[in-house]
């Protein structure tokens, strides 16, 4: 059976973090989990730079992504992905909090495959993050990772 591959986590609030972080562990999630503070980081672990230069894992099953972080945005985070011909298969799957219809729009032209609002609740942010682990890091079928990296 081939390694799972992690999920990255691209959020800058800290509480967030350590909320998905325990929600994807209490759904038995046992992918590693990859935490980028902020569009760059997350900018770099996909290329394998900076912080991340060593990192030998494949790439994400899936890119949880939060759209207001320091440093690179992440719609800027998402566009870059898309334009990458390494990157632009991975999925991606927008976890924020913002509900405007603006950046629901924009995020679908930059093509997410996903657009998730977090709900305020702790049970039901806890419920909806098992619930896209187990969709997107255990069910949905990736295309073979290219040999080739950016």
């Amino acid at each position: 059976m081939p390694s799972l591959r992690p999920i990255l986590l691209a959020e800058d609030n800290p509480n967030d973090v350590e909320l998905v972080v325990t929600a994807l562990k209490e759904a038995r999630i046992v992918n590693e989990i990859i935490v980028a503070r902020d569009g760059a980081e997350a900018l770099d672990c996909l290329h394998r730079r900076g912080i991340f230069a060593g990192r030998t894992s494949s790439q994400p099953a899936v890119i949880l992504l939060d759209l207001k972080m320091p440093k690179v945005d992440g719609r800027e985070v998402l566009r870059q992905i898309r334009s990458t011909p390494s990157l632009k298969e991975i999925p991606v799957v927008v976890l924020t909090s913002s509900r405007e219809e603006s950046d629901v729009l924009k995020s679908y032209e930059l093509g997410v495959n996903a657009y998730v609002v977090k709900p305020v609740d702790f049970e039901e942010f806890t419920a909806a993050v098992a619930k896209l682990g187990c969709f997107w890091a255990l069910l949905n079928e990736l295309p073979p990772e290219k040999i080739a990296r950016s």
